[in-house]
This record gives C-alpha cells, sequence and structure tokens, in this order.
C-alpha cells in the first residue's frame, strides 16, 4: 500500500517553526514508507537542507491571503494533483487549506489538515475563514489543548464523516542531543555572540529565552522579571540572551530593549536575531524559559529544552502544561506574571548541580517517550495508510 501513496504537503513557507520542521520530517520520512513526497511552499531558509531525491518540491505563492491568488493556486494543485496521482493533500495553514480544499473537491482527494495554532478571530468572518482546518477528511492536533480548541470553538462546523485526534509533534532527538556537540562548537558560538567563556567561573548562569519578538511570547514579563530578580537577588548573577527575530515588528523591538535601558540591564541582556544551530544555543545556557502570555498550541522551546537535558521554566497555560512534568523536567509559573517568574528562577538558582542534572535526564526520557518525531511521523503516515483504505 505505501508504494501507492503520494501525499502532497502544503505549506505557506518552510523556515524554522513547528509546523514547518515537521513538515520537512514527514516529507523524507514518507519516502523512507517508500511513498512519493512533494512538497508545496513559497520559499524559506529550510528548503536548502531537503533532499531533492526524496521529495520533489514545487514554489507557488501559496502564503498569500489574496482570494484571487488563493483560488489560482488552487486551480495549479488541481493540475499537480492529477498529473503526480496524488492521494493525500495535507495542508499545515489556512490561506493554503482553502486552496487545497477547492482542489480536493474537484479531484476527489483525500484531504488532511494539521491545526498548529489556535487562530484567535473576534468575529464571524474571521471564525469562518479558520474553519477551513476542519473542513477535511482528518484533522490533526498538535496537542490536547488544541484537540479542545477545535471542539469548544469550531463544533458546529464538524460532522460524523470527518476524524478528528491528537498526534504531538515531534523532534529530531538525534539533532537535540546534547552528547552530540563539541567544546569547539560551543567555544565558536561564544566567541560569535561575545558571551565570556568564564561566566561559569563567576557562578554566572545563562538564561535563554528563544522566540520571535511578538508580544504574546511574554518578553516584557521576561525582563520586568529578570529586573525583579536581580533586586531581589544581588548575589545570585545571571546573563541572558533574547533569541528570536523580530520579522519586521521594529517598533516592539524597540520597546523591549527600552525597556532593559529602564531597568539598566544592558550588561545583563544579549539580543540575538537568529540562530541556526538551536542545539547549540541551548547547550551553552543553564536555564531556558517560555514566557508565553497567550497559550501556545504545543510550545516547541519546552520540547527541545528537555531534549537537550535543560531545566525550562514556562507559562501555565497552553501546550507547555503537557509536554512539562511540573518540578520534574522543568517549572510552570503563573503566566504574565514577573514576580511568579523571578521566584521560579531564585529557586533554580539554589539548587544543586546533581538535582539540576537528574532534572536534565528526566526532561529527556519525558520527550523520548511522549514528543520524538518518528513517533510523530508514524502516527501521521499510519493514518494517511487508513484514509486511502
Amino acid at each position: 500500500m505505501s508504494s501507492k501513496l503520494k501525499v502532497l504537503q502544503v505549506i505557506p513557507k518552510l523556515g524554522y517553526g513547528g509546523a514547518e520542521t515537521g513538515c520537512y520530517d514527514l516529507a523524507h520520512y514518507l519516502h523512507e514508507q517508500n511513498a512519493k513526497s512533494y512538497i508545496v511552499t513559497s520559499g524559506g531558509p529550510l528548503l536548502k537542507y531537503i533532499d531533492r531525491k526524496k521529495v520533489k518540491l514545487i514554489r507557488l505563492p501559496v502564503q498569500s491571503k489574496n482570494p484571487v491568488l488563493i483560488f489560482l493556486n488552487s486551480i495549479i494543485l488541481i493540475f499537480i494533483i492529477l498529473f503526480c496521482g496524488i492521494n493525500i493533500i495535507h495542508a499545515r495553514s489556512r490561506a493554503p487549506a482553502w486552496a487545497c480544499l477547492i482542489a480536493s473537491k474537484i479531484t476527489g482527494r483525500k484531504f488532511v489538515t494539521t491545526f498548529h495554532g489556535t487562530y484567535n478571530f473576534n468575529n464571524s468572518i474571521k471564525k469562518f475563514y479558520n474553519s477551513v482546518m476542519v473542513k477535511s477528511d482528518l484533522i490533526i492536533a498538535g496537542s490536547n489543548f488544541i484537540f479542545s480548541h477545535i471542539n469548544e470553538n469550531y463544533f458546529n462546523y464538524l460532522n460524523k464523516n470527518q476524524k478528528l485526534l491528537t498526534i504531538f509533534r515531534g523532534i529530531n532527538l538525534e539533532y537535540f542531543d546534547s552528547t552530540k556537540i563539541n567544546n569547539d562548537a560551543e567555544t565558536k558560538l561564544m566567541n560569535e555572540w561575545k558571551i565570556d567563556r568564564t561566566l561559569s567561573f563567576y557562578n554566572k548562569k545563562i538564561i535563554l529565552f528563544p522566540g520571535r519578538l511578538t508580544s504574546w511570547k511574554g518578553h516584557e514579563t521576561f525582563i520586568e522579571s529578570l529586573n525583579i530578580f536581580k533586586n531581589k537577588n544581588p548575589d545570585k548573577l545571571f546573563f541572558a540572551i533574547i533569541l528570536g527575530s523580530d520579522q519586521g515588528r521594529k517598533i516592539y523591538k524597540k520597546k523591549i530593549q527600552r525597556l532593559v535601558e529602564q531597568y539598566r540591564l544592558i550588561q545583563d541582556i544579549l539580543f540575538i536575531d537568529n540562530c541556526d544551530q538551536m542545539p547549540l544555543a541551548y547547550k551553552i545556557s543553564n536555564i531556558v524559559t517560555n514566557c508565553s502570555i497567550e497559550p501556545e498550541a504545543f510550545g516547541r522551546v519546552a520540547v527541545e529544552a528537555q531534549a537537550m537535558e535543560k531545566v525550562i521554566v514556562a507559562s501555565d497555560i497552553g501546550g507547555s502544561k503537557e509536554t512539562i512534568i511540573d518540578n520534574k523536567t522543568g517549572f510552570l509559573f503563573k503566566a504574565g506574571d514577573a514576580i511568579a517568574l523571578s521566584d521560579k528562577l531564585a529557586h533554580i538558582f539554589e539548587l544543586d548541580e546533581t538535582t539540576l542534572k537528574s532534572m536534565g535526564i528526566e526532561g529527556r526520557k519525558n520527550v523520548i517517550k511522549k514528543f520524538n518525531v518518528e513517533k510523530m511521523c508514524f502516527s501521521t503516515y499510519s493514518e494517511y495508510i487508513k484514509l486511502i483504505s
């Protein structure tokens, strides 16, 4: 059956986010299962890593929300589906999902969607636009939180002929493996970022906050918590790295930079736009934070940090409540509460190295058991087979 399986995944852009890496991983996994794998996307930095012998790549402006372009994309998708003999169309975002829906209806192919976010709405028009993600034969939720969100907000769009299930996102445990990183690579990165290698000599802990610069990620909460922490614990030294692109949000970046200046934390916080080797960024850190003030659909940072055997501190909302075992593989704090985050950081500073190492080991065990990429790919592949059977 697998040799007959031909899957077309459609995603706006192949960047380094959870949806994109999941698409990339699944595309290569399908080839290993003797299935034909295709990706339609507008571009993105992850393209250079795709093995073109295993995955057929087609460039289309599927990132556009323009109704005319969506319709044109659907026409082109119809020709691709018929010419390549595609039997599963898998959309990973709303704009391309509308084009895929039209194409699936006309060609009679099975349609799959992955609900990667909460897709907020404040009116019926936006909700209808979002609803395309539940108009497929198979709806995949990336976490139990998203599964509940779909049932609570889109129940009227669901019908008995559809299947809705949770398939946890997975990460590549060979890539996120601290034992595969050598000291030279660490030194090189710290030199590039102009971080003093002697920080550990002064008992300074490096606190890493990865995530694109947008208000709901909670950068203001993070900076405020560091100010509180520094004032309450002058003997506990830290160096924080805010790692993420502003993606054009120049005003927001200036706002949080001014906050750093206001609290006189310029010498304590470093802004880095991007990092192509995230395992390295995790490896050089002592503590990883995820401070979202709105629910994360999954919370990939928390899983990656655990895989790298690092202690994670995250908001107690959304997917993080499922991916972190509180007080065992990491810590949860009240979302948006800078004092609560400061207190958690102070608690971690008090823990001895044996306890921190034990938490790191438990964190990796947690990821291996629940959130590895092979499990995600196998579960999705199995559902594909059921659909075409």
